[in-house]
């Protein structure tokens, strides 16, 4: 096995080895107003039901939209949309229509009013769970109550920030199922 001579990091940059999953559209509504925001702090928490916490910043326009709309769409883009990702997340929705600037296309959800991006390859309409964390903490506690994605790819090529700019590419997948005694694999 391989070490490594270590040294000190800093702390406010480990995210680049933490960062939890791929980077994401989140989409809201509230009344007539809806906006759009990349994230990348997000996690599950559950299986089932299927449970996803999000720190969501109060600064950011979309906090208050999910905030008193109590829902959300968590919009996987793949790789094609990067640029686009980044550039959404260097604007306010205050001051731009980001479905409009950056030509997304929002589609009617099922059961949350908040919008789908088409161009996403998947979308996870979610219902705030709990709210405990949400003053404390700016911590959101969504139930997945929809989900949409196609068969195939069935590992889509999506993107996760690491800080500075940088993001990396998801890449190879590698099965080690022999080895887990899982009802979820």
């Amino acid at each position: 096995m391989k070490t490594y001579l270590k040294k000190d990091f800093p702390v406010s940059e480990i995210r680049r080895f933490l960062e939890p999953g791929p980077i994401v559209l989140l989409s809201s509504r509230w009344k007539e107003e809806q906006d759009v925001m990349t994230m990348g702090w997000h996690t599950v928490l559950e299986f089932s039901p299927s449970l996803i916490g999000c720190m969501i910043t109060s600064s950011n326009h979309s906090f208050d939209l999910i905030r008193k709309s109590k829902e959300c769409v968590i919009n996987i883009p793949t790789v094609d949309l990067l640029e686009t990702t980044v550039k959404i997340g260097n604007c306010s929705g205050t001051e731009v229509d980001k479905f409009a600037e950056f030509g997304l296309t929002a589609q009617t959800a099922t059961k949350v009013k908040a919008p789908l991006i088409k161009e996403c390859f998947a979308n996870l309409e979610c219902r705030l769970k709990d709210s405990k964390l949400v003053s404390s903490y700016n911590f959101f506690i969504f139930e997945v109550v929809k989900a949409h994605a196609p068969k195939t790819p069935k590992y889509p090529r999506t993107f996760h920030y690491t800080g500075d700019g940088v993001f990396m590419l998801s890449g190879e997948h590698v099965s080690k199922r022999k080895f887990f005694k899982s009802e979820y694999l």
